[in-house]
């Protein structure tokens, strides 16, 4: 049963309904794998690969356009490299994807990075 979302704040203030917010509040529990000061990880609840995590910045930023500046979208990268290396996944290979908008399939407006494998991936992305 999918968990409905709760109120979080965004980086203007204002509040909006978002599932990670509620688990980087603590208010929902999940099994966060990584975390340092600026994100966390954690297993995709609809895994779509063997290996399926999302790595989430702790800011509330709705999606990848709303993202000002490259810092934040390079250590979303830099934190999946490590973990794709932490899983064993590294040297054969794995997907990092950011969905932007309904149409680009974003389901949480919560800027998070997909790291999918742990098996081969089809080559169609849409």
């Amino acid at each position: 049963m999918p968990i409905s979302p709760r109120k979080g704040s965004s980086r203007t203030g204002s509040i909006v309904e978002c599932i990670f917010c509620d688990i980087l509040a603590g208010k929902v529990k999940a099994n966060i794998i990584y975390e340092d000061e600026r994100c966390v990880a954690l297993p995709d609840l609809h895994s779509q690969a063997p290996l399926h995590l999302l790595i989430i910045p702790r800011e509330h930023i709705p999606s990848i356009a709303d993202a000002q500046g490259e810092e934040i979208i390079s250590h979303l990268i830099h934190v999946a490299n490590k973990l794709a290396q932490t899983e064993g996944i590294s040297s054969r290979g794995y997907r990092l994807v950011v969905n932007c908008g309904p149409e680009g399939g974003q389901v949480v407006p919560h800027l998070h990075l997909h790291l999918l494998g742990g098996q081969r991936l089809g080559n169609r992305l849409g």
